[in-house]
């Protein structure tokens, strides 16, 4: 008889027929609901990931209808921290500009009022009773000119331009200085009784006696006398 040769090898799975595992319903003739027969297969970690829920519960693909909230995360990187040395500069730096543009303004203005009151050339006049051919009157006529920074004087006696006299003064230097206004007034200055002629311009006085029917500068020994006067009554 012939013997079939017996084999190890296990016959392969497609040529067994799928005979699928009823379950206890099935055995009750009742339909299964689901297939228990599906294995289910394991994720890998190499697979993406399901889109995770941000904090405020909103996925992160979701149409965002508003501006989304800052994490506290973020506020923290955000925030700019400013040394208050900085506030400190900005206002002196604010403080220098205001003091410039106030002492720029204030100079400009009192240019401008010196235009007002004196012209250019700088000019006064005053009419003085010195002695000199005039009575109160016929008081005598003073013009003061600051004339490029050189201060001139001319006197009409008695108000007579015939015979006008020119006294020179000093010479001003600096920026400006054909600006500076120059004023007269007349003060028995020396005690001789007669009243004597300053000069003023710049905080600075100078006085010229009256003596002879004319002015002429102080003396070296008259002008202790002269600044005693000055420092008391306030000239």
């Amino acid at each position: 008889m012939p013997v079939l040769e017996s084999t190890d090898r296990a016959m392969p799975r497609s040529a067994l027929r799928h005979h699928p595992i009823k379950s206890d319903t099935d055995r009750q003739g009742k339909r299964p609901a689901t297939m228990t027969g599906i294995t289910p297969v394991a994720q890998r970690a190499s697979r993406q990931r399901s889109p995770e829920i941000e904090e405020d519960g909103t996925p992160p693909d979701a149409p965002s209808t508003g501006p989304r909230p800052k994490t506290s995360r973020m506020k923290r990187r955000g925030t700019l921290r400013i040394h208050p040395l900085v506030f400190l500069g900005i206002g002196m730096i604010t403080m220098l500009a205001l003091w410039t543009l106030v002492t720029t303004v204030a100079n400009w203005w009192s240019v401008k009022w010196d235009d007002i009151q004196y012209g250019r050339p700088r000019t006064f006049q005053i009419d003085a009773v010195v002695g000199h051919n005039d009575a109160p009157s016929n008081p005598s006529h003073f013009i003061v000119i600051n004339l490029y920074g050189r201060i001139e004087i001319i006197e009409f006696p008695g108000g007579d331009g015939s015979k006008a006299r020119i006294y020179i003064g000093p010479q001003l230097y600096g920026t400006g200085s054909d600006l500076v206004p120059v004023t007269l007034s007349f003060v028995d200055v020396s005690g001789n009784g007669h009243p004597d002629m300053i000069v003023h311009f710049e905080n600075t006085q100078i006085v010229f006696v009256n003596e002879n029917g004319g002015f002429r500068p102080a003396t070296p020994q008259e002008l202790p006398t002269i600044q005693r006067y000055l420092q008391q009554h306030g000239q």
